[in-house]
């Protein structure tokens, strides 16, 4: 079963157990009812603003939503070079959990690569939660709410992530940042 499906399979058992009405999730996701029922029937991959809302919502860790398997360790979590969890959402996107081991996390650690594309459109999500983005390598230009704000290589930007954004890659090359996003 692809990995898309088995998501779905959580959530919508996940939600169910909760009790939560598929309305009161969908307008939680920013979703239409029909929308959101798509994302739980597997039907639709889900991007991250929406899995990260869902689990905060359900009370369960990214990870568990994600793998099904629960987040063990207590006192420190060690994640080698290249062996995060990868999670590539969007085509755009791909993110890399740095720290999705460690048991009852206080933020979200991604290292994430914005990869060129050629399309003027950019779609924007929103999540729960603040998020930091410390530029790596590349440039790419953040779109949150109205404004566009450039950053370079070693720039930082913090925000509320509740507002809607997206990044793009500049100069046709791939941007690697690192995102800390706040419960």
């Amino acid at each position: 079963m692809d990995q898309i499906k088995e998501i779905a399979q959580r959530l919508r058992a996940l939600r169910e157990i909760e009790e939560i009405e598929t309305g009161e999730m969908a307008s939680l996701t920013g979703k239409s009812e029909e929308e959101y029922l798509e994302y739980e029937a597997g039907n639709k991959d889900f991007p991250f603003s929406f899995l990260y809302t869902v689990s905060n919502r359900l009370g369960v860790d990214i990870t568990e939503l994600l793998t099904g398997e629960n987040a063990r360790l207590k006192t420190y979590s060690l994640v080698r070079k290249g062996e995060g969890l990868k999670m590539e959402r969007r085509k755009a996107y791909k993110y890399q959990h740095l720290a999705y081991i460690f048991k009852d996390r206080h933020m979200e650690p991604f290292l994430v690569t914005v990869e060129p594309k050629d399309t003027e459109a950019v779609q924007k999500n929103a999540h729960e939660g603040q998020e930091l983005n410390y530029v790596i390598e590349g440039s790419m230009t953040l779109f949150i709410q109205d404004s566009e704000v450039r950053l370079s290589e070693g720039d930082v930007v913090y925000f509320n992530a509740a507002t809607p954004h997206a990044m793009r890659a500049e100069n046709g090359q791939p941007c690697k940042f690192l995102a800390i996003i706040s419960k």
